[in-house]
């Protein structure tokens, strides 16, 4: 296969754009189109020093097979204030409309995988966009029930709750709604990793999960039933197990993924062991999706000093999820 993904700039302010043009060095399995603005490319390849040859193309159907040096790109908006380092609300409806352009050339099958730097999300809100995170910003678009997985070597964590503040978590952990992320994950692994039977340790949301309801009684009235009915089901799911176990040699050695209850539980542990090296995997949705493990890099941006490991590693991570998918 030959798959053709789909790769939005980002942030104009931050490394999205420097990340782009870093790519075009890279020998690629695929077809690769930059959706976004060609000013703001070619302005941060004169900055950066970079020559890159910047292939306009009009029609997705034509982008040709990804060639170093170059990458062909599909202009969609302008970023007005496209200064690395500096964030500006003007950016937002930018950001936004290349995000919606990717999303939908993948619905209409005019790419196959969707692959997006870091955004800012509070220069987004500032804007007057509601907007809490790609996740849920695609869940919205596609109609799909998200589910937030994050890997590195060795490693796999997904999220029973995403962009939340901590007060929220809570009430946010709900029977329904995570018996559908474990039966996501259980069928996602399945479909897109070919794990024949995924073997899902779940965390607990308390210290100790619960200390049986000394400490919080999420554990014993959700989550524990909730695990219960997920294995009547045929599903491997197991736990709550405290969160301070459940990373340890032993527990990972038992499952193929972690299931945590909210974003600082799980994603701390992980990007420890592979910060730059992780790949950011949206489940649940209609299209394939990945992203970086960081943020925008205000401070890199321009500098010439941004990694570009994790973009990478994201779009290989696409490639492979498109030449493995299952047909439905």
């Amino acid at each position: 296969m030959n798959p053709h993904i789909a790769l939005t700039t980002g942030e104009p302010g931050g490394v999205g754009p420097d990340l782009c043009l870093a790519l075009a060095k890279e020998r690629l399995p695929c077809r690769l189109t930059v959706i976004g603005d060609p000013d703001l490319l070619s302005t941060r390849a004169k900055h950066l020093g970079i020559h890159v040859e910047l292939h306009h193309v009009s029609d997705l159907h034509t982008t040709a097979p990804h060639q170093p040096g170059s990458l062909c790109i599909f202009a969609t908006g302008k970023a007005p204030e496209p200064f690395p380092g500096r964030l500006s609300t003007l950016n937002a409806p930018y950001v936004l409309g290349t995000l919606k352009q990717g999303a939908h050339a993948c619905l209409d099958g005019l790419v196959d995988a969707l692959v997006t730097p870091p955004v800012h999300k509070g220069i987004i809100n500032d804007a007057g966009f509601p907007f809490t995170g790609h996740t849920e910003f695609f869940a919205d678009l596609t109609g799909g029930s998200p589910v937030m997985l994050l890997a590195t070597e060795g490693l796999k964590v997904a999220l029973a709750t995403t962009h939340l503040p901590l007060s929220k978590v809570s009430d946010a952990i709900q029977f329904d709604s995570l018996a559908q992320t474990i039966q996501c994950l259980h069928a996602e692994l399945i479909q897109r990793f070919h794990i024949p039977q995924p073997r899902i340790l779940v965390c607990g949301l308390n210290p100790h999960a619960g200390e049986n309801g000394h400490i919080g009684t999420e554990e014993l009235e959700i989550i524990a039933p909730c695990i219960e009915q997920m294995k009547q089901k045929g599903i491997h799911a197991f736990g709550p197990i405290p969160a301070d176990t459940a990373f340890t040699p032993p527990s990972l050695a038992e499952a193929d993924v972690i299931l945590a209850m909210y974003h600082d539980q799980g994603l701390p542990v992980l990007k420890h062991k592979g910060f730059g090296r992780a790949v950011n995997i949206t489940l649940g949705l209609p299209i394939i999706r990945t992203s970086v493990d960081h943020g925008t890099a205000l401070d890199l941006a321009g500098t010439g000093n941004a990694d570009p490991g994790s973009l990478l590693m994201a779009v290989n991570m696409a490639i492979e999820m498109c030449c493995q998918r299952t047909p439905q």
